[in-house]
């Protein structure tokens, strides 16, 4: 094996000994960030609308709303 195949492997074996020491703190970082919550419920008002034959707006948005609070984010371990 080439010095440059052993660096890249040695190189890619830290860079996942740092994602799995980081994962958690990232996804609460992730979890908590107010562009994550916008996102999601942007997503989930437009899948209540293409999805779901709510006419009335307020019911549509306290639906995105309630799908919004089911999403939970984890970490493999």
């Amino acid at each position: 094996m080439s010095a440059l195949n052993t660096q890249q492997l040695r190189t890619t074996a830290s860079l996942r000994l740092l994602a799995e020491g980081f994962k958690k703190d990232f996804a609460n970082h992730v979890y908590e960030n107010e562009k994550f919550t916008d996102l999601l419920m942007e997503l989930s008002a437009d899948y209540v609308i293409e999805n779901i034959p709510i006419i009335d707006e307020e019911n549509q948005y306290e639906l995105a709303l309630m799908l919004l609070e089911s999403i939970r984010l984890v970490t493999f371990d």
